[in-house]
C-alpha cells in the first residue's frame, strides 16, 4: 500500500523533496479503538513486508500476531521499496533524483513515518519496536514524541553510531565509487561495486564465530573453491538484483550521522526524556553493536528491562535467534 503526500519536506542536511511518497505493509485489523497497533521499524535493507526478512515473526502466536495486532511497518525514506529515494521521479525536472537525490538522517526517516501515522489515524501504538537502523528510528521517534509509543523495544542497536561502524560504511562506499559506472545514470548504476560492499557489511554482521561454525570447508585438501568464497559471492549478488548503489550510499550516510544527542543537551537527557515502557536486547555475538553499547540505554531510561541473547550468529542474530527474541518479547508485552 502507499499513500502519496505533497507536503513540501526538508530534510536535515539540506535540500527540498517537493513531496513524495510512502510505501507501507499492514497485517491484521485495527481495532476500533485503535488500541492494538505494534508498527516495526526495518532494518537496513530490508522493506515494509517484515513477514517476508523477519522469520517465524508475523505468525499465530507470535509476537507479531496478525490475530492479535494490527502491525504496521512503513518502507523508509531513501529505501527503494516504494517510498520516496533516488529512484523516485522529481516532480520538477521529470527525471528520477539519482545522485541528486539529498542526504538524510534518520530523524528525516521518522518524521516520514510521522506523515504516514498522521495519514492512517494512528496516534498511538502499544508497541515500537526495531532493530540495527530500525533501533535507531525507534529511539529517535520514542524521543521526538514520547507519548506516541506505550512500549518500546530496541534490539541490537546504539545510541550513536561508532566509528568503527562508520569505518565499515565508508569501505562499503569506496567499493561502490571504485565502479566506474556508479556516477553514471545507468539503472543499474554501482550495481558490482555495491556486491562488494554487501560482502564487506557481512563481515561485520556476523563476525568471526559465526563465519568459522558455518562457512569452514570439511575438505581440507581443495586448493579453492571455498565455502566462504562463494558464500560471500553469493550475498553479494543477492544484494546486487534487489536493491540500488544510490540509496545504499545515503543511507549508510544516514547511518553514520545516528547520534542522539545532535542538537540536544546530551545522549543521557535525550534518554530520560523517553516516557515508554522500555525493553532494551543485546546480542551476546554482536560486534557492530555490542552488548556495551546498550548500558547507556540501560542507565538512562527510565522504566527499562534489560535481556542478552546468548548467539554465536553476531548482529544478525536479531534475524536467526527468533525463538528466543519472541519469548523475551512476549514476555514484555505480557508484563
Amino acid at each position: 500500500m502507499k499513500i502519496h503526500t505533497h507536503e513540501i519536506f526538508k530534510p536535515e542536511g539540506g535540500g527540498v523533496l517537493p513531496g513524495g511518497e510512502i510505501e507501507y505493509t499492514t497485517y491484521g485489523t485495527l481495532s476500533p479503538a485503535k488500541d492494538n497497533v505494534i508498527w516495526v521499524c526495518h532494518a537496513l535493507t530490508a522493506d515494509s513486508r517484515v513477514a517476508d526478512w523477519w522469520p517465524h515473526t508475523v505468525e499465530e502466536g507470535r509476537f507479531l500476531d496478525p490475530s492479535k495486532w494490527f502491525v504496521v511497518c512503513a518502507n523508509f525514506l531513501g529505501s527503494p521499496y516504494g517510498t520516496t529515494s533516488p529512484l523516485t521521479t522529481n516532480p520538477e525536472t521529470g527525471e528520477p533524483y539519482g545522485h541528486s537525490f539529498p542526504m538524510i538522517t534518520v530523524r528525516d526517516m521518522v518524521r516520514y513515518h510521522q506523515m504516514l501515522a498522521k495519514e492512517l489515524g494512528i496516534d498511538h501504538v502499544e508497541l515500537l519496536i526495531g532493530s540495527s537502523i530500525g533501533g535507531f528510528q525507534v529511539m529517535e521517534w520514542a524521543i521526538m514524541e514520547p507519548q506516541f509509543a506505550r512500549r518500546i523495544a530496541l534490539i541490537a542497536t546504539c545510541t550513536r553510531s561508532s566509528a568503527w561502524a562508520i569505518a565499515f560504511n565508508e569501505s562499503q562506499r569506496m567499493a561502490i565509487a571504485a565502479d566506474q559506472t556508479f556516477r553514471t545514470d545507468a539503472p543499474d548504476a554501482g550495481a558490482a561495486g555495491m556486491a562488494a560492499a554487501r560482502s564487506i557489511a557481512l563481515l561485520s554482521y556476523r563476525g568471526a564465530e559465526a563465519y568459522n561454525a558455518t562457512q569452514t570447508d570439511p575438505d581440507r585438501q581443495k586448493l579453492s573453491g571455498y565455502r566462504a568464497t562463494t558464500y560471500q559471492q553469493h550475498q553479494g549478488e543477492k544484494l546486487r538484483r534487489r536493491f540500488d548503489a544510490r540509496c545504499y550510499w545515503r543511507l549508510t550516510e544516514a547511518v553514520d550521522s545516528h547520534d542522539i544527542a545532535r542538537g540536544r543537551e546530551s545522549a543521557e537527557w535525550a534518554l530520560q526524556r523517553m516516557e515508554a515502557k522500555t525493553l532494551v536486547v543485546a546480542i551476546t555475538s554482536d560486534i557492530l553493536f555490542p552488548p556495551a553499547d546498550h548500558q547507556i540505554m540501560v542507565d538512562n531510561i527510565r522504566d527499562v528491562s534489560y535481556r542478552l541473547i546468548d548467539s554465536p550468529f553476531g548482529h544478525d542474530g536479531f534475524l536467526v535467534e527468533y525463538e528466543q527474541l519472541d519469548s523475551i518479547i512476549k514476555e514484555f508485552m505480557e508484563n
